[in-house]
C-alpha cells in the first residue's frame, strides 16, 4: 500500500487499494500466490523482491517445517520432544531452498531470463501497427497516409493510431522465477506468468521451470520413507500421487488435442498434426504447443504452484475440469512443498481407519493406533479445502457484484468463478484468467478462504503429532495391515476420489459438464 512512497520503483506505481493488498499479502504468505493484478503493471522492484520474494521462501519453509513435525511423530515413540520451529524455519531456506534456488536462477539467467534493477524501457517495433479505436491491429501500411484512417468491413472507416514502440518491462525475474516454481508459489513477476517471453524465453527455460515444479514435493515422498525407517511407506505414497497425476495429465492432453467441433467447424478446420499444431491452441504460446501446456497444467494443478504458461479459460471444458479437479482435492497429488504430503497423510489416516472398520481392528499406521482425537483432526484437514469453497463459491455465485466479474455468462462463466474459488480453496493461485477479479467483495472473500484452507490443517497436523508421539509402537502382526502394498494404494485413491467426487460433482456439472455436453453436435 506504501510502494509509491518507497524506493526501487522506477515506475513510479502507486500503492494498490486495501482489499488488493489485504488479498496479496494473505496469498503469499499462505503459499498460494493468488494475483488480482498485473505484476509490472502493479508492483515495483522493492514489493516485488521484499515484499513477495521473501514471503515465497518463508512460506514455503513453513510447509516443509510443519511437515517434519509429523515425520518426527510418526519415526518416534514414546517421545515428546519434535523439534524447533524456528530452528527449522532458518535451516530449510539456508541448507535446501536457497542454494537450490541459486542453482535454478543461473540455469534461467543462461536461458534469457532477465535479472535487473534498471527501469522498464522502449523498444522499436520491427513493424509500426495501426490501432483503431475498436481494438483492432493492422499493419501501418493499411492506414491512409494523409488522413490517418483504416477500411473495415467493407466501406466503414474507422481512425487509427500509429504505434512504432513497445514498452519492455523488466527487472529481478529470475530471482522471484526460481523460488516461484521450486517452493510450489507461483506468483509471476508478470501479469501473463510463465507464458511472458521474458519470464519464460524458450523450451530450455520452460523445461526448467516445469520440472523444479515437482522437485521437492517428489522428493519429501521419499524423505518421509527415510524418516520413519521404511521406504516402502514413501515409495506408496509416490505411486498413489504419481499414478493421480499421469491420469489427469492424459486426460488434459485427450482433451486438447482433440479440440470441439466448434474449433474444427464441423470439419470446416483442419484440426490434424501435419498441417499445423492440431487440437486446441487458443490461449496457448506456440513455443511450448500443446504438449508443454499440457504438461504444465497438470503439474500446477496438482501442486500448489499457480504458474502457468498458458491460459486456462482458453481450455477445452474437459481440460479445465480436470485441471479444477486437482486443486479441489486439497492439494494432495504431490501438492505443495511439505502441505501436500501432510495433507496426503490425513488421507491416509483415514483411509486406515475405513480400512479398520471393514475388518474390524483397531487402526493403526506406523504402529501407532489410531483413535477418535486423531480421526476428528484428519476429518477437519480432508474437509476444510470442500467447505470453504463451496461456500465462497455458492456466495460469490449469488451476489449479483460478483457474477458480473465473469467474462462469459451461463457454465463457463460458473466455471470461472468456480476455478478461481478452487484455486483460492487448494492454496493454489492459479487462475481462468476471465474473471476480473480484483473488486473488494472477491479479493477479501478469496483472501479469507486461503487464510482459513491454509492455517486450519496446520493446526490440526500440529495436534495429530501431540497425539501420537507418546503413544508406544504395537508390534506388527498377522493382521496388521499394510500400507505400502498395492491394495492399500487403491483404497488410498479410491478414498481420495470419493470425497473429491461426492463433495463436487454437483457443482462440476453445473460448470465444465454442462459447457461440455452443450458444446457436442
Amino acid at each position: 500500500m506504501l510502494q509509491g512512497y518507497l524506493p526501487f520503483n522506477p515506475q513510479g506505481l502507486s500503492g494498490l487499494s486495501w482489499h488488493l493488498a489485504f488479498n496479496t499479502a494473505a496469498s503469499f504468505v499462505t503459499n498460494t500466490n493468488w494475483q488480482s493484478y498485473a505484476g509490472e503493471a502493479a508492483l515495483g522492484y522493492l514489493a516485488q523482491s521484499l515484499g513477495l520474494t521473501v514471503q515465497n521462501f518463508v512460506s514455503a519453509a513453513t510447509g516443509i517445517a510443519v511437515l517434519f513435525v509429523l515425520l518426527r511423530a510418526l519415526a518416534k515413540a514414546e517421545h515428546r520432544e519434535l523439534g524447533n520451529f524456528w530452528v527449522d524455519l532458518t535451516r530449510i531456506p539456508l541448507y535446501l531452498l536457497l542454494p537450490l534456488n541459486l542453482v535454478v536462477a543461473s540455469l534461467l539467467l543462461l536461458g534469457g531470463v532477465p535479472q535487473e534493477w534498471t527501469p522498464a524501457r522502449t523498444t522499436a517495433l520491427l513493424e509500426p501497427l495501426a490501432v483503431t479505436a475498436t481494438g483492432d491491429v493492422l499493419p501501418a501500411a493499411a492506414a491512409n497516409p494523409r488522413t490517418g484512417n483504416v477500411t473495415l468491413h467493407g466501406d466503414a472507416l474507422a481512425q487509427t493510431q500509429i504505434v512504432t514502440e513497445q514498452f519492455v518491462p523488466t527487472g529481478p525475474v529470475a530471482s522471484q522465477v526460481a523460488i516461484k516454481q521450486t517452493g510450489t508459489n507461483g506468483g509471476g513477476f508478470f501479469g501473463t506468468n510463465s507464458s511472458h517471453p521474458l519470464e519464460n524465453p524458450n523450451p530450455f527455460t520452460n523445461l526448467v521451470e516445469v520440472l523444479s515444479i515437482l522437485l521437492i514435493p517428489t522428493a519429501l515422498c521419499f524423505t518421509f520413507g527415510l524418516a520413519v525407517r521404511q521406504r516402502r511407506q514413501g515409495f506408496a505414497i509416490f505411486a498413489a500421487m504419481a499414478l493421480c497425476l499421469v491420469i489427469g495429465l492424459a486426460a488434459i492432453g485427450m482433451a486438447e488435442q482433440s479440440a470441439t467441433a466448434q474449433l474444427a467447424q464441423h470439419g470446416a478446420v483442419d484440426l490434424g498434426t501435419i498441417q499445423q499444431a492440431g487440437g486446441n491452441m487458443e490461449g496457448k504460446e506456440t513455443r511450448f504447443g500443446i504438449t508443454g501446456s499440457s504438461v504444465w497444467a497438470a503439474f500446477t494443478t496438482a501442486t500448489s504452484s499457480d504458474s502457468v504458461n498458458s491460459m486456462h479459460d482458453s481450455f477445452t471444458p474437459l481440460g479445465g475440469l480436470i485441471a479444477m479437479f486437482q486443486m479441489q482435492l486439497g492439494e494432495i497429488i504431490f501438492g505443495g512443498v511439505g502441505c501436500g504430503l501432510y495433507n496426503m497423510l490425513a488421507f491416509v489416516i483415514l483411509t486406515v481407519f475405513i480400512a479398520g472398520l471393514l475388518v474390524g481392528r483397531t487402526p493403526e499406521f506406523l504402529g501407532k493406533k489410531i483413535e477418535p482425537y486423531e480421526m476428528k483432526w484428519s476429518v477437519v484437514i480432508c474437509l476444510a479445502t470442500p467447505v470453504f469453497l463451496l461456500i465462497g463459491a455458492g456466495l460469490a455465485a449469488g451476489l449479483p457484484s460478483a457474477a458480473a466479474s465473469v467474462s462469459q455468462h451461463g457454465p463457463h462463466g460458473l466455471s470461472e468463478l468456480l476455478y478461481a474459488y478452487s484455486s483460492a480453496a487448494g492454496n493454489n493461485g492459479s487462475a481462468f484468467a476471465g474473471l476480473q477479479a480484483d473488486t473488494p467483495f472477491i479479493n477479501t472473500s478469496l483472501a479469507l478462504i486461503m487464510l482459513a484452507v491454509r492455517f486450519l490443517p496446520i493446526v490440526g497436523v500440529l495436534a495429530i503429532p501431540g497425539s501420537l508421539a507418546p503413544k508406544r509402537r504395537l508390534a506388527v502382526t498377522a493382521g496388521t495391515l499394510s500400507t505400502s502394498g498395492g491394495l492399500f494404494i487403491f483404497l488410498l485413491i479410491v478414498t481420495i476420489l470419493l470425497i473429491g467426487g461426492l463433495s463436487f460433482f454437483p457443482a462440476l456439472a453445473l460448470g465444465p459438464l454442462a459447457e461440455h455436453f452443450s458444446a457436442l453436435p
